[in-house]
């Protein structure tokens, strides 16, 4: 899928993610600009002032915005007369870049481009000048537009020469994958360092919340230092559908205000400046392109443009998340199931139940089907998901005693109906265990009813079925246990699975009591939920 983790246990976080913030750039946009019809102020035609901006460029440099505006030109050869003695790159910070040119004749003159306020500040402006860059800048913003200012400066002050639009579509698959998050319960939220107007244009093409902020308004006055954000603040944060003029130390306090309040947050980004909130964000995503500083913060490597491979992360960390869940109750399960029935039966019929190589032959055949859940089939589930020790113990233990009490009951007929031997009793047993345990995967590996979809995976059905055949060979043949007759190893069988529908109807109702959603607490839900309106007003008269 052409994406690195870099840090395995974000799979874990990857499966609980519930919100994710996305730069609008090469992630939720192609990053493939195209220059639109230039809007001239104090310049000739349009070709001067892209000419201007290509000067202040750097094509070997293959940055997106320079490689649009050289590509602008109608006469590319007619800047091989023009030398470009000093190059200033763009940076977030000054946010525009600016070459010192000697033209054909020798005479030097400097060029720079940038955002669009940040040009226009550097000429001093007349406030008509401002007014009319202002407005046309909105224009283009509408229009889902990003807009360059160009100037140049020869031998005064810097002369506004006009404005490039530049238009960067949305990815086509940009819409589909943040609907395909939506669906499973996270809310993605863009973030981008464009203008307000260009950021609300692109996420209403993209179907997001249309609740964009300007970042400046949450951290004017916050060093991005705090131990906590005010509640206010991140509240605000919280409820916003995503931010626009974000610069990179904006990304840190944004990803720690929606931690702070009970989020598991993935952050996308690129640049060395923000490697320090890919670090802080539970999931950091590096895109495609991204610096080696990003990179190395980051726990999901993408090698891809667009996010749609992080929507398969998810579902695959869910998966995975549920097989820890399966592995955890068994685990528990079994844990409870043979411990508390040995030390009750010694202290009960002052026996051991299993002998010592039964206890060995149990723990190498239960190996192959764990290992096995690895590769098992599961449920997908639709919003995410995070570690409930309360509701594994709940299922475990629930599990773990009717199992005990099953093999009671099995232990009692051996030795009142049957009146079997010790020996016999105990390789009765050790089948029991053996056939029962590996049963309760088929309860443990699911919240729905065990013989419903997701159907076990073909690997862990060959590994139960194979490890219980060599179970019943070793108490029917006698291999280092006393044999037993095959008809007692039948009688296990029908023993266990009657047993399973019993344990799986526990599971399910152990479930829906963790889950409120019984009857009982259905109609305990529905009765508050009733309007208790008609009685105020006889409380009042009352």
């Amino acid at each position: 899928m052409k994406a690195i983790v870099a840090r395995l246990e974000s799979i874990e976080e990857m499966a609980g993610v519930d919100i994710l913030c996305a730069d609008k750039t090469g992630t939720l946009t192609q990053n493939k600009l195209t220059l639109g019809e230039a809007a001239l102020f104090d310049a000739g035609p349009a070709q001067e002032v892209i000419a201007a901006a290509a000067l202040a460029s750097k094509e070997e440099d293959r940055d997106a915005i320079d490689m649009a505006v050289i590509q602008g030109l109608q006469n590319p050869s007619g800047l091989g007369g023009y030398r470009q003695e000093a190059f200033v790159p763009f940076d977030p910070v000054r946010k525009r870049t600016e070459a010192r040119i000697k033209g054909p004749e020798g005479k030097p003159f400097r060029v720079t481009k940038g955002a669009p306020q940040v040009i226009l500040d550097l000429c001093r402006p007349s406030p008509e000048l401002a007014q009319k860059v202002t407005a046309k800048v909105e224009e283009f913003a509408r229009r889902g537009y990003r807009t360059l200012g160009v100037a140049r400066q020869d031998d005064g002050n810097w002369q506004f020469l006009g404005l490039l639009p530049l238009f960067d579509p949305p990815r086509p698959d940009a819409a589909e994958t943040i609907r395909r998050a939506e669906d499973y319960g996270i809310d993605v939220k863009m973030v981008t360092g464009d203008n307000l107007a260009i950021a609300r244009q692109i996420a209403s093409q993209l179907n997001l919340g249309t609740n964009i902020r300007v970042a400046e308004e949450f951290f004017s006055g916050l060093t991005g230092e705090e131990e906590r954000i005010p509640e206010e603040t991140a509240k605000r944060i919280e409820e916003a559908d995503g931010f626009a003029q974000v610069f990179p130390e904006h990304k840190f306090t944004i990803v720690k205000a929606l931690q702070q309040r009970g989020h598991i947050a993935g952050m996308t980004g690129d640049g060395v400046n923000d490697a320090p909130a890919l670090g802080q964000a539970n999931a950091g995503i590096s895109v495609s392109g991204a610096t080696d500083a990003a990179r190395a913060a980051a726990a999901l490597v993408l090698t891809a443009p667009g996010i749609s491979v992080i929507i398969r992360a998810v579902e695959e960390a869910r998966k995975i998340f549920e097989r820890m869940t399966s592995y955890a109750i068994y685990r528990i399960t079994e844990t409870i199931r043979i411990m508390f029935f040995v030390v009750l039966t010694m202290i009960a019929f002052n026996f051991y139940p299993i002998t010592t190589v039964m206890i060995i032959l149990l723990a190498l055949l239960n190996d192959l089907p764990i290992m096995s859940i690895a590769y098992d089939n599961t449920l997908l589930e639709q919003s995410p998901v995070r570690w409930a020790m309360s509701r594994v113990l709940t299922v475990s233990t629930t599990l773990g005693l009717i199992g005990v009490a099953e093999t009671f009951g099995l232990l009692l007929i051996a030795r009142l109906v049957l009146n079997l031997s010790v020996p016999q009793i105990q390789s009765l047993i050790y089948l029991k265990l053996a056939v029962a345990g590996h049963l309760t995967l088929f309860i443990a590996r699911t919240k729905r009813p065990f013989f419903t979809r997701p159907y076990p995976a073909p690997v862990l059905l060959i590994a139960v079925l194979s490890t219980q055949t060599v179970a019943a060979l070793i108490v029917g043949l006698g291999i280092l246990v006393t044999p037993i007759q095959w008809k007692y190893v039948g009688l296990v069988w029908v023993y266990c699975l009657a047993w399973i529908f019993i344990e799986d109807w526990a599971k399910l109702q152990v479930y829906r009591h963790l889950a409120l959603s019984g009857k009982g607490h259905k109609s305990f839900l529905d009765f508050i939920r009733k309007n208790l309106q008609p009685y105020a007003g006889g409380l009042r008269q009352g």
